[in-house]
């Protein structure tokens, strides 16, 4: 089963599945040890983002996917994944809308009782 974020579905969880400490997944690092890093490339950030979470348990970063497109579509399709966001790695970050972050999802998916599943 996939991944969920669905706090509706949280709420309502049957007692009788196991139940798992809540895990954030962090995707960015606009600001550390009181520096604000927004207009940093978005390489350093996730460099930082990575230093700061190694070895947390309950927060993690966002999992890369391949550099190239292709590849990361095809890492996207094979695990199931509802989509992705592709950013340019020397991009700042800018707040709303950009050209330099582009998020695409998988056409063929809906929203599930407990996430993302595959439309049959």
């Amino acid at each position: 089963m996939p991944a969920s974020s669905r706090f509706e579905w949280l709420r309502g969880r049957p007692t009788d599945e196991p139940a798992t400490p809540p895990t954030l997944i962090a995707f960015d690092c606009l600001c550390a040890v009181g520096k604000d890093l927004r207009k940093r490339a978005l390489r350093v950030r996730r460099n930082v983002l990575e230093e700061i979470l190694e070895g947390q348990h309950l927060v993690l970063p966002a999992r890369r996917l391949a550099d190239n497109a292709v590849q990361a579509w095809a890492q996207v399709v094979e695990r199931g994944y509802e989509g992705l966001v592709g950013k340019g790695k020397a991009s700042a970050y800018i707040e709303g809308r950009t050209l330099s972050w582009l998020k695409v999802k998988q056409p063929n998916y809906r929203e599930g009782e407990r996430g993302w599943e595959p439309k049959s």
